[in-house]
């Protein structure tokens, strides 16, 4: 299996992406990141957990017999380690989205747990997949931020009272489901397979990456791929930085934030 990777972390703070991949399995995980007004109720962090998940998910994606029993394993090693110094069934404990393909024999299988993209392409057509149901939730809330004027201390707030909103609804029926300490998560994923044959290329962005299309409308699915097999994945991230800079208010495209991490994987199964 072919990967390319490349990570870009938000101008002025740690990068709370991470992806990890081995012969057979690819990983990507974005952490949820917080607004500095809300404190966490873990000492280790975002980028600590993203890190330790995801390599916690590539180990036992090789052992696992489907994605959805790697990563409950993974979901609970995770929480065990920090356990005894931090509240990890907290709402503010960390968290993250992510997006995974696996290829066993003539087999390629895929999960998206979140707002990750995963990209395929069967060589006719390419298919997007991602869980948007964190935007179906604090609606209300969500649009009285986006009304505020950005870089103002009413956004900030109103932008962590979105979180908050948000956290409470987290693996909960009828909220969203992400990675964090209940290992019920993983049954929650979207997950399926396809014949190997029928992947000619694929690709795992997240959120601050699929931002080119998502938020951009600057290409398409397949444009995206198109310029990650011949260009790479750094000139796609440098695309997207460059659209964030051009608009750094947020008010032709609005967003929660200028800018987010941004990881995008391009693979050949």
């Amino acid at each position: 299996m072919f990967v390319s990777a490349f990570s870009s972390a938000c101008p002025g703070r740690a990068n709370e992406d991470f992806a990890i991949w081995d012969d057979d399995v690819v990983v990507l995980l974005d952490g949820a990141g917080m607004p500095n007004e809300l404190r966490s109720p873990c000492i280790h962090g975002v980028s600590w957990f993203a890190r330790t998940l995801g390599v916690a998910l590539c180990s036992a994606a090789s052992s696992s017999d489907t994605l959805p029993e790697a990563l409950a394993s993974a979901i609970v090693h995770t929480a065990e380690l920090h356990r005894d110094t931090c509240a990890v069934d907290d709402p503010l404990s960390p968290s993250a989205t992510l997006a995974m393909l696996r290829v066993r024999g003539d087999v390629v299988e895929w999960l998206v747990l979140g707002d990750c993209t995963l990209l395929l392409d069967d060589g006719r057509s390419v298919e997007g997949i991602s869980d948007n149901r964190l935007a179906a939730v604090a609606r209300e809330e969500r649009s009285a931020m986006k009304a505020a004027l950005p870089d103002t201390a009413e956004r900030r707030q109103l932008h962590a009272h979105l979180v908050e909103t948000e956290r409470a609804l987290r693996n909960h029926p009828g909220g969203y489901w992400v990675a964090a300490a209940d290992p019920q998560a993983a049954s929650a994923a979207l997950h399926g397979s396809y014949p190997r044959g029928d992947v000619a290329r694929a690709a795992l962005l997240t959120d601050g990456a699929a931002r080119l299309t998502t938020t951009f409308a600057a290409a398409d699915w397949a444009e995206c791929l198109d310029l990650l097999e011949h260009q790479g994945p750094e000139p796609l991230i440098s695309r997207v930085r460059e659209l964030e800079l051009s608009d750094i208010s947020t008010t032709r495209w609005p967003r929660s934030k200028p800018h987010d991490d941004a990881t995008a994987v391009f693979l050949r199964p």
